[in-house]
């Protein structure tokens, strides 16, 4: 591996166009090596590469109108670049993986399953056990693999403001915190819990309900997890709550892994 300290963040925007300038601000202030970015909602000829490379970054990316979207914004060369997995072109805008400084990276938005009844939510834990076979036929435990991204999993009860209320939610619901668990089971480690074990530490505040970021009542969906070659050098995994109180926020804020 091509460095000595990396630092890696991942970010849904909720709309790069419409949160760029909160994106670029926290980029040129916090200057990580790579920025993951999910639910970019802009088709590829609208994406604002040319505000990244301004500020000394190059981009990776794959989107669609209105929906979905993924990018990889980085200071180093990205390579080997694909979207989408194997076995299904639609779920291009969803995943991006590529090399970038010897490690792999794999920047996904996992569909959110819209209710537990729907056939969304059956399609969400259909896309984990899928995501499980593209590791195991790609890589091994073994590799520097960081998959990280919103993954629309709470995993734990301490990663949601209220575990009783919202126990059955498709972001809360047992089969999609077992389906999490048995693709992490491959070889991944929580980088954040490894650092963080407290409560009350969120990723996502829901702003169509009033006042949730300020009464922190919100949800830990938004991970980067690596296989032990990364996880055994991970010295801080921390969240940037920042950019969620700036004028026009993306629901959700950056989480934030240093790798020494």
């Amino acid at each position: 591996m091509g460095w000595s300290s990396v630092k890696i963040a991942s970010f849904n925007v909720n709309s790069i166009r419409v949160r760029l300038p909160i994106v670029v601000a926290w980029l040129q202030k916090n200057r990580p090596d790579v920025l993951a970015v999910q639910e970019t909602k802009a088709q590829d000829g609208d994406f604002p590469q040319e505000a990244f490379h301004e500020i000394g970054y190059t981009c990776a990316f794959r989107g669609q109108k209105t929906y979905n979207g993924v990018a990889l914004i980085s200071r180093h060369e990205i390579e080997h670049v694909e979207f989408g997995l194997p076995d299904e072109p639609r779920d291009e805008p969803r995943i991006a993986t590529a090399t970038i400084q010897g490690m792999t990276l794999i920047n996904t938005y996992v569909p959110q399953g819209y209710l537990a009844t729907s056939e969304r939510f059956r399609y969400k834990l259909d896309w984990f056990g899928r995501l499980h076979k593209y590791f195991c036929a790609c890589f091994r435990p073994s590799d520097p693999v960081l998959w990280m991204g919103d993954l629309n999993v709470a995993p734990l009860p301490i990663d949601v403001y209220d575990p009783l209320a919202l126990e059955g939610h498709v972001c809360y619901h047992p089969a999609v915190r077992r389906a999490l668990a048995e693709v992490m089971e491959w070889g991944f480690t929580d980088l954040f819990r490894k650092h963080c074990p407290e409560p009350g530490q969120y990723t996502f505040w829901d702003y169509r309900i009033g006042n949730f970021f300020e009464k922190n009542r919100g949800w830990r969906i938004d991970h980067i997890l690596a296989t032990a070659p990364l996880a055994d050098r991970c010295i801080a995994c921390y969240i940037d709550k920042e950019p969620r109180a700036a004028d026009r926020p993306s629901d959700h804020t950056p989480i934030v892994a240093v790798i020494e």
